[in-house]
């Protein structure tokens, strides 16, 4: 593990609505006070909320921040994603987290793209080495793999086509993240993998993405959340105390930063910056 300075990046997603556009300024604009290293946000399967990326994404590089899209390969054409990169590039993007994505329900049509690495090694053809490439890997290995073996050679190659970095899917078990970490090391693979992480305030919430995503949940975590899930002030309280407990785990390790997923919110993810060191700047 490199010996850096950690860096910091948080992860949004499209409002819908103006009130939503309201709030993720605000979020926006306090989080910033972090000075991260940059800000993403994501879209629907598809490309079902390009246009509230594009204008999120155009909002926060306007306000300072380097901010990155996410570009999914699922259902695109290569002249779709030439179009949207340039469009991307002539507001000052200089970031992409480029993914597979998941096929929407009633979606046959992959499009040109199977694999997120299809995507990188296009992106580098058509654009060169000038914008920085992350992307996906899953300590907890993604649900559609179908052996672990499988899914680290499809990360080996999104790195061999050129990805510079990658975040990964949420977990709360550090010794996944570690263990997946050496075993790509051991495949020749030498990108920052910055582990992203979930705070906790919802259970139902919770629940719901890590059976989609294929994140595990720890037992223990469930029960206990499970127990506080009519005790809002419990179940926050415990929250924050599981993912301050792991980010301190992975930070005293030496990962080379965390990726929060902050679901347009800036508490908890605050309170969790602010307890491991992050400083965060009025």
């Amino acid at each position: 593990m490199s010996n850096k300075t950690p860096e910091l990046s948080f992860e949004f997603f499209p409002p819908r609505t103006e009130k939503g556009v309201e709030n993720l300024a605000a979020a926006h604009a306090e989080l910033a006070k972090f000075e991260p290293e940059f800000f993403s946000v994501t879209f629907g399967a598809g490309g079902s909320t390009q246009d509230g990326t594009f204008d999120a994404v155009k909002s926060m590089i306007e306000a300072g921040s380097d901010t990155a899209p996410h570009i999914s390969c699922v259902g695109s054409s290569q002249a779709n994603i030439r179009s949207m990169i340039e469009g991307y590039l002539e507001i000052g993007v200089k970031r992409l987290v480029v993914l597979r994505g998941d096929l929407p329900s009633g979606m046959v049509e992959r499009g040109d793209f199977s694999y997120a690495s299809d995507l990188v090694t296009f992106i580098r053809r058509e654009f060169g080495s000038d914008l920085l490439i992350e992307v996906a890997a899953y300590p907890d290995f993604h649900p559609e793999s179908r052996n672990p073996k499988q899914d680290l050679e499809n990360f080996k190659r999104k790195v061999d086509a050129g990805a510079n970095s990658a975040l990964t899917q949420y977990f709360y078990n550090a010794d996944s993240y570690f263990s997946y970490v050496d075993e790509v090391t051991r495949m020749g693979v030498d990108v920052p993998i910055v582990p992203g992480i979930m705070p906790i305030s919802n259970f139902a919430t919770l629940v719901r993405f890590s059976d989609a995503c294929g994140a595990e949940l720890p037992r223990w975590i469930r029960a206990r959340l499970e127990q506080y899930q009519d005790d809002e002030a419990s179940l926050k309280a415990f929250g924050l105390d599981v993912v301050t407990h792991l980010c301190f785990d992975l930070l005293d390790n030496g990962v080379p930063g965390l990726h929060f997923y902050a679901l347009n919110k800036v508490e908890p993810t605050k309170e969790i910056c602010q307890r491991v060191g992050f400083q965060f700047k009025q």
